[in-house]
């Protein structure tokens, strides 16, 4: 199963503040344990939304709106993407996240990622399913530990 773990903005991230060399050579001490118990798949920090857009639809057309946006709690700061066993062994790692000191409330939420493999193979028609297919063999060949 994969799980996403995504870190909440804050005023400080939104503002463009880089974290403490502490903080820093913690999250690279966390990023390296999800590594070596082969769990992680993807890591990122995000730049504030200033450097970012989004994307609205309205009568079937798309609307481009620029940041930065508005509400620093209902944004983003990074990501961990991993791969385990249960949603509980996700929160697990999520509850091992180093967390700055003074950050109160809600830093984090763990989703489970949606995967083609969770659909039945009945479910979709041949042509469909030799294409996922082989999109996630593509795709695998760059996980760390091979799989998708």
């Amino acid at each position: 199963m994969k799980f996403m773990i995504v870190g909440k903005a804050s005023a400080e991230t939104e503002a463009g503040v880089l974290p403490s060399q502490e903080l820093v050579d913690n999250m690279n001490a966390y990023n390296e344990e999800l590594a070596k118990a082969g769990v992680l798949l993807a890591a990122e920090g995000l730049y504030p939304s200033s450097e970012g857009a989004q994307i609205a639809y309205s009568g079937g057309r798309s609307k481009v709106i620029d940041g930065p946006f508005a509400e620093a709690k209902e944004l983003i700061a990074g990501f961990w993407l991993i791969q385990v066993k249960s949603r509980e062994e996700a929160v697990e790692w999520a509850l091992r996240v180093p967390v700055p000191p003074g950050h109160d409330g809600i830093g984090l939420d763990v989703w489970r990622v949606f995967d083609a493999s969770d659909v039945p193979d009945e479910s979709l028609p041949p042509e469909e399913l030799d294409r996922e297919k082989a999109l996630r063999e593509r795709l695998g060949a760059d996980a760390p530990d091979g799989t998708s």
